[in-house]
């Protein structure tokens, strides 16, 4: 139970127990700050909407209730729209992926399929593999649902196979119950990096043989900068993989669907999950968007978003280059964001109102952790500011990594300096007579 009440909310010992999961992230404490105009923002997960043409969605809109008002407005099917269930598979086919509408759901953006698969399967004190770091909403989703997480470790090639075969032993060993990997395994959320090829292979091969479900998350791979990145993990493994897309990314978060790709067998159990928590998601932004798909050159669309977000990409690594040339950092090949690894004697977290102050904003690594790692990490988010802007916020950013190391180092020097002293004071003391 949840330990004592508190006079600012009397209904705290009424709260369910899973709740104490439902602590706001560091990301969600940052908007406030950083949506203030003089703040460069390089902290929040924002799509440059501005790219996409409004007259192209205004035509949709305008289509949609003109010659469907009626459905559209009313309430659909809690597996979503047939047409769209129909065209997000030609989305899928771009990743390699080869499916049947029948087992596509559509949700209200894919955190809402996160959810679902969350509530379909953990049980209190259930395993969750992930990444380490790994995406902060999603960590507090499993929470939510007491569910443990385990964070496997990760290198410039993505989630380590072998240290993924340790997790699963160790966890085994202590009796507990496995019940999926999740996995960002294409421009991670907050690394940046992507797995390869191989290690997508292993990894199937691996979960496979332990009967361990593979949770993929995929919002940004269709926004590569140079080469196409490896296909989806889906596209290898029918019925152990549950696919997780959105079209947040590639069209606008503002009309909130996504879609999970299920093994027939969990389709209908996703279905009346979806049923039981929105009856069904919303009837008029699935058909605007499939009147999109439709009319629009959707493609060429993606192909402006990329070149957007390479843009601003560049501009970034520019920065960092120029005015942080000591540390280091990822360089992805698409997605949204940069990882900053800083001098071992920075606190990402602690650093975190000065940055502010100087009119800058990160998210601390720590975010992206469930067992307090990561002070020595900074996520960058390119997608948003303007290269400009972006310039701007690194040299503030520099300024604020440089002044805390000036400052450490100060006081590392008048430490020598006290040791310094006490030691000439012992050198003239007369000797003790024993």
């Amino acid at each position: 139970m949840i330990n004592a009440g508190t006079n600012l909310d009397p209904w705290y010992d009424s709260y369910a127990e899973r709740t104490a999961g439902l602590a706001a992230s560091e990301v969600r404490a940052l908007f406030a700050v950083a949506s203030r105009p003089e703040v460069v923002s390089l902290a929040g997960g924002m799509p440059f909407v501005s790219a996409l043409p409004q007259d192209l969605v205004t035509d949709a809109m305008a289509t949609v209730m003109r010659e469907q008002g009626p459905v559209a407005l009313q309430y659909g099917s809690g597996q979503g729209v047939p047409v769209l269930r129909e065209q997000i598979l030609e989305v899928m086919a771009l990743e390699g992926i080869s499916a049947s509408a029948d087992d596509v759901v559509v949700t209200t953006g894919s955190q809402h399929a996160l959810e679902l698969v969350s509530k379909l399967f953990l049980d209190p004190g259930d395993v969750v593999l992930s990444e380490g770091p790994s995406y902060v909403t999603a960590m507090v989703i499993f929470r939510s649902y007491q569910a443990e997480i385990e964070h496997v470790a990760m290198d410039e090639h993505g989630l380590i196979p072998e240290a993924l075969r340790e997790h699963i032993a160790r966890v085994r060993a202590a009796g507990k119950r496995i019940k999926f990997l999740y996995t960002i395994p294409t421009f991670h959320n907050p690394a940046g990096v992507t797995l390869s090829w191989d290690r997508r292979v292993e990894i199937l091969e691996i979960c496979k043989s332990e009967g361990i479900l593979v949770l993929e998350d995929n919002p940004y791979g269709l926004l590569y900068f140079e080469d196409v990145p490896p296909k989806a993990m889906r596209s290898l493994e029918e019925d152990g993989v549950i696919y997780l897309g959105t079209f947040s990314k590639t069209l606008a978060p503002g009309f909130r669907i996504g879609w999970a790709l299920a093994p027939h067998a969990i389709r209908e159990r996703l279905i009346l999950a979806n049923e039981a928590a929105v009856l069904s998601p919303s009837s008029f932004s699935q058909l605007v968007i499939s009147q999109y798909l439709s009319t629009a050159d959707w493609r060429a669309q993606i192909d402006t978003f990329r070149g957007v977000y390479r843009e601003r990409k560049e501009a970034m690594i520019r920065g960092l280059e120029t005015h942080l040339p000591g540390l280091s950092w990822t360089n992805p090949n698409g997605g949204f964001y940069v990882w900053v690894t800083l001098p071992e004697e920075l606190d990402s977290k602690a650093m975190l109102p000065r940055a502010v102050k100087e009119l800058v904003a990160y998210t601390p690594g720590t975010a992206f952790f469930g067992d307090g790692d990561g002070r020595q990490n900074i996520r960058l988010s390119f997608c948003y500011p303007t290269p400009e802007r972006i310039g701007d916020g690194i040299r503030r950013l520099a300024t604020v990594i440089n002044g805390e190391l000036d400052l450490l180092s100060t006081f590392a020097d008048a430490r020598v300096r006290r040791s310094a002293d006490v030691d000439q004071r012992d050198a003239v003391l007369p000797p003790q007579i024993s």
